[in-house]
């Protein structure tokens, strides 16, 4: 199945998730200058490189695009984590294990391993536009 996104475009996505490392937690919020919850990270990142419109909640996220086996992905594909099948939060795959995402409140926009203990023990399901 083809993507949406070319190599360069999903290059492009995964610079931009990037750069917002460190950008406030706000739930509901999808704006640098309010602060991001997962999806709205997502939303801003794509509709800004891409000009893609993700759906705004992460259990629709999970139904967008088509999977991607984890030996496939590349960076700009979308990391949806679940607990007992329920989706429970999002990011943005960077490469090299790592993915961007706005953590819980209080947090802030975070670069992450998928292999640290924490996100180990998740569901993990990879997804392309």
């Amino acid at each position: 199945m083809a993507s949406q996104l070319s190599d360069e475009q999903a290059h492009d996505i995964a610079i931009h998730a990037l750069g917002l490392v460190g950008t406030p937690y706000r739930y509901g919020g999808n704006t640098p200058q309010s602060g991001f919850d997962c999806s709205g990270l997502i939303g801003h990142v794509y509709q800004t490189r891409a000009q893609i419109v993700p759906p705004r909640t992460v259990a629709k996220l999970n139904g967008w695009g088509y999977p991607v086996s984890a030996d496939r992905i590349r960076s700009g594909d979308l990391v949806i984590f679940g607990q007992r099948d329920v989706v429970t939060h999002a990011g943005i795959y960077v490469g090299q294990g790592r993915f961007v995402h706005a953590p819980s409140t209080g947090g802030e926009v975070r670069l992450e391993y998928l292999s640290s203990k924490y996100w180990a023990a998740q569901q993990v399901a990879f997804r392309r536009p």
